[in-house]
């Protein structure tokens, strides 16, 4: 496990969700996240203002692309040592799906608007699951080392697969996930076929001989902060991530790196509470995820981060960069100059075929 940061407080508020009593909560958390500038983000927008108004230290731990499996085996050995997660929707499906995570009464567990309308109402269809609590609205998508491009930047997700237009190394997360449907688009496939392609024997090889012809030029991931580490060291000309990550290298850190936004992968990212946990470690992650998802705070995130907050009355409260200064809405991968050519992720197909497509996956990785 890795644990990365540890929050003292000094104060004793309650923000309960309910009727439990402050004393009758833990005073001790652990939330799961990604890490990097993501982790960051929530730290500064949700973990320490959280701990300084009640007192509760709470442990970071950056394990969410392992979530699933991990908590699979916790409830298998009974000992559940996680209290928050943060997780992709189609994972909070899959952990409802299995009893693996509280299912929530989300009006009933999360505060209002500020002019009154209900949880439900103000995250609207983001409330993809009855156990996930959206948070933030990304997307993967590529960056490119501006001075190893030539003299014509990429402009289109298929130059991924031109290796004699960008000759050099690719970083690519190792799931299949986006990956596949990256391939497939490249292949000629329409973007309203992608998933009735996926969902044959034949377009799911048909999508692993696409990633074959560049798999030998492949660096894989399996954390976020991975590719523009890669990037700014120049190991690999362009790479998949997600947006807020590149947004740090591009922004705060000056890297020589530019954004390719076709067919930028929309996805939500949101909290789940394992099921599992004693009464009083419950009542503690539903008091941390009413004050780390009201609208201010889900608006507070984005001043770190270009991530845009899943309530709808948390996007007219974005605004600029906390240290930078610069406006933060023309970075979110919602601004309509980066929209023009998405791809919508289908949480639900994911949900109930990402473990066959991951072994398939894995066993193509390995020949």
């Amino acid at each position: 496990m890795n644990l990365t940061k540890t929050l003292m407080a000094t104060t004793a508020l309650g923000f309960a969700a309910g009727a439990v009593a402050a004393e009758d909560m833990a005073n001790e958390m652990t939330i799961v996240s990604w890490g990097g500038a993501y982790s960051a983000s929530q730290l500064n927008a949700y973990h320490k203002p959280y701990s300084e108004n009640t007192g509760v230290t709470i442990i970071n731990d950056e394990s969410s692309a392992e979530a699933v499996a991990k908590i699979r085996a916790m409830n298998e050995a009974g000992n559940v040592t996680w209290d928050v997660v943060d997780v992709v929707a189609s994972d909070a499906m899959r952990l409802c799906d299995e009893g693996l995570a509280e299912e929530l009464d989300h009006d009933a567990v999360l505060a209002a608007a500020p002019d009154g309308t209900s949880a439900s109402d103000d995250f609207g269809d983001l409330l993809v699951s009855d156990c996930f609590v959206p948070q933030i609205v990304y997307s993967t998508t590529f960056g490119y080392r501006t001075d190893m491009v030539g003299d014509t930047a990429p402009t289109t997700v298929c130059d991924i697969f031109d290796t004699t237009k960008y000759p050099g190394k690719r970083s690519l997360q190792k799931r299949p996930i986006d990956n596949v449907e990256w391939a497939l688009y490249c292949d000629g496939v329409a973007k309203d076929e992608l998933y009735d392609v996926l969902s044959t024997p034949e377009g799911v090889d048909r999508a692993l001989a696409k990633l074959d012809t560049i798999k030998n030029d492949v660096v894989w991931w399996t954390a976020g902060a991975e590719t523009p580490q890669l990037l700014a060291d120049g190991e690999v000309v362009m790479g998949s991530t997600y947006n807020g990550r590149l947004f740090s290298a591009i922004a705060e850190q000056n890297q020589p790196i530019g954004m390719l936004w076709d067919m930028q992968s929309f996805d939500l990212d949101g909290w789940i509470i394992p099921a599992g946990l004693s009464p009083e470690r419950k009542a503690r992650a539903l008091d941390y995820l009413k004050f780390a998802t009201d609208t201010q705070r889900l608006a507070d995130q984005a001043k770190y981060i270009s991530y845009g907050p899943a309530r709808k009355s948390s996007a007219p409260l974005v605004g600029k960069h906390e240290t930078l200064g610069i406006d933060m809405a023309p970075h979110m991968p919602t601004d309509p100059a980066n929209a023009s050519n998405v791809h919508i992720y289908d949480y639900e197909w994911w949900a109930d075929n990402r473990d066959d497509l991951d072994a398939k996956f894995q066993a193509w990785l390995a020949k």
